[in-house]
């Protein structure tokens, strides 16, 4: 299984960025996204089930993110409107075959860096 990142870079704050994950070797029960800011834990960011159907965010991001999947390419996308500088980061897209992607990552992406300037 192999997950490829693309779509990270440098915006000002109250830009867009969409990040883009290609899954290859498999299919998962839910895919996701978290993030890992200097100095601090890796945290979740928003995840999707296997079929569009369910989302789930983490509340600094709600209303400004938006995860989505594409299952004829087996890809997932994380469109982040109204950027902050609190969201630098790496971003790492993750999926799991599990029900909870917060309990447990089956693979990770390399990550891409996110970076806003005020």
């Amino acid at each position: 299984v192999q997950l490829v990142e693309s779509g990270g870079g440098v915006v000002q704050a109250g830009g867009s960025l969409r990040l883009s994950c290609a899954a290859s070797g498999g299919t998962f029960n839910r895919y996701g996204w978290f993030r890992q800011a200097p100095g601090k834990e890796r945290e979740f960011v928003a995840d999707i089930s296997w079929n569009g159907g369910n989302t789930d965010y983490v509340d600094s991001v709600k209303g400004r993110f938006t995860i989505s999947r594409d299952r004829t390419k087996n890809t997932q996308y994380l469109q982040m409107n109204s950027l902050k500088p609190e969201d630098t980061a790496v971003y790492y897209c993750a999926v799991t075959s599990t029900w909870s992607i917060k309990k447990v990552v089956d693979y990770w992406g390399q990550g891409t860096q996110v970076t806003v300037s005020s």
